[in-house]
């Protein structure tokens, strides 16, 4: 009866040391749950580094405006005085405007080649969201996984604790050795330096969400609420690297790179047409009253055009600056796409070697393991094996749980690439 009493009262001290463990967790930062797809909707608007790429749209889109303009006029007007008061020569006033009218279509070359620019600068802003998405979705499952795996080191400390706090029980009432005592009290402090680390780790993928989040609230955390499951999917190969080629944002911004190369070379040739100026003054001339040369007063009126003589059109670098270009992008819009399928074959790869992988950790390795740890623990209770026999299974039962949550991220993550890599997503 002393014995059954002494157990029960073990119990309920480890047991509040594992509480009193898991509230120091929870009382140090405030935590909000989180939906994946919340968490992707928040960091869609939070997003710093995505709010100020967006400001990219805008800035093409102002540059649209900047290149409707025409040239200004000039207007000028000047006074003179001969400086001759004594021989009452006269003075008089001049006024004069002048404009240049661009010929070649330069206006029109100008403002398509802004509004190409604009449709790449959005182009760039999707495929920045696409990979921002992705990203941030990676961050989400690594916390995911990172919790999974502190609570993984939290039942080993409790098994490992309650063994140790048993083991000192035993070596008091003479049935173990005090090397066996003091070898489960050692496993148990390192099991705990383990949980400080796996803690942090946890808490440091806490903190990485809120900066895709936009958030500044150090002592606020979001709390993935999320699972592992509903990651199975079954894409044909074929119509994925299709798909890819003709939606992902990336191409759709090397296409719009091959238009403003285009449009570059149009706005070279435009350029190398004459403009015309004109120009039209009025000028007055006052009275000159002198006796070697009298003048009377007298108006003049004057008007003229300005051709210029385009002896640069000789060097022709800039346009050929701007076909190699064209050349350039085509070779470039030519990468992305064989990029693109390298990409997602080889994402659908790995996809298909995780999902394995997990189908492996289901099909009964978890169970085994956990039944081998409770075997040998009741063993060494009843003092049939050895406690280096106990850390054994502990530690493989240890590997094979962080075996499988990695897994289970990897599970996840390859999913997220193949997605990221099609230029698709349903993930929720």
């Amino acid at each position: 009866m002393y014995n059954h009493y002494k157990k029960m009262f073990l119990l309920l001290l480890l047991t509040s040391m594992g509480l009193a463990v898991q509230a120091q967790t929870d009382t140090n930062f405030i935590r909000t749950d989180l939906a994946l797809d919340q968490y992707l909707n928040k960091v869609g608007k939070q997003n710093l580094g995505y709010i100020a790429t967006q400001y990219d749209v805008s800035i093409a889109d102002a540059g649209i405006e900047s290149a409707k303009v025409f040239p200004d006029p000039e207007l000028s007007i000047g006074v003179y005085d001969n400086q001759q008061a004594s021989l009452h020569l006269g003075r008089g006033y001049n006024a004069g405007l002048s404009n240049i009218f661009e010929l070649g279509g330069k206006r029109s070359a100008r403002i398509g080649l802004a509004k190409s620019q604009a449709d790449l600068s959005k182009a760039l802003l999707q495929d920045y969201f696409r990979n921002l998405r992705a990203d941030a979705a990676l961050a989400y499952y690594s916390a995911l996984q990172q919790y999974c795996q502190y609570k993984v080191m939290l039942d080993s400390y409790h098994t490992m604790k309650q063994l140790a706090d048993a083991d000192s029980i035993r070596y008091k009432l003479g049935a173990i050795m005090e090397v066996d005592a003091r070898q489960s009290k050692l496993e148990a402090g390192n099991l705990l330096n383990t949980l400080y680390q796996g803690e942090a780790d946890w808490k440091t993928a806490l903190v990485q969400l809120n900066l895709f989040m936009g958030k500044e609230q150090h002592d606020t955390l979001a709390f993935p609420t999320g699972d592992f499951e509903h990651l199975n999917r079954n894409f044909p190969l074929m119509n994925m690297i299709d798909n890819a080629q003709n939606n992902r944002a990336d191409v759709v911004a090397a296409k719009g790179n091959k238009t403003v190369a285009e449009k570059t070379l149009k706005l070279a040739k435009a350029n190398r047409k004459i403009d015309l100026g004109v120009n039209a003054g009025y000028q007055y001339n006052g009275e000159s009253t002198n006796e070697i040369a009298p003048t009377p007063m007298y108006k003049s009126v004057n008007a003229g055009i300005a051709i210029p003589l385009k002896f640069s059109n000789a060097y022709k670098g800039e346009l050929k600056a701007a076909r190699y270009a064209i050349q350039q992008s085509a070779t470039q819009y030519d990468q992305v796409l064989l990029q693109i399928s390298t990409e997602v074959t080889q994402a659908y790869m790995n996809y298909e070697a995780a999902q394995k992988q997990v189908s492996q950790y289901r099909s009964g390795l978890m169970t085994e393991a956990a039944k081998v740890l409770e075997g040998k623990i009741y063993s060494y209770k009843r003092g049939e094996t050895s406690l280096l026999e106990v850390l054994n299974a502990q530690r493989t039962y240890n590997d094979i749980q962080q075996s499988y949550y990695q897994s289970l991220y990897n599970y996840a993550a390859t999913l997220i690439n193949l997605e990221r890599s099609a230029g698709i997503w349903d993930l929720q």
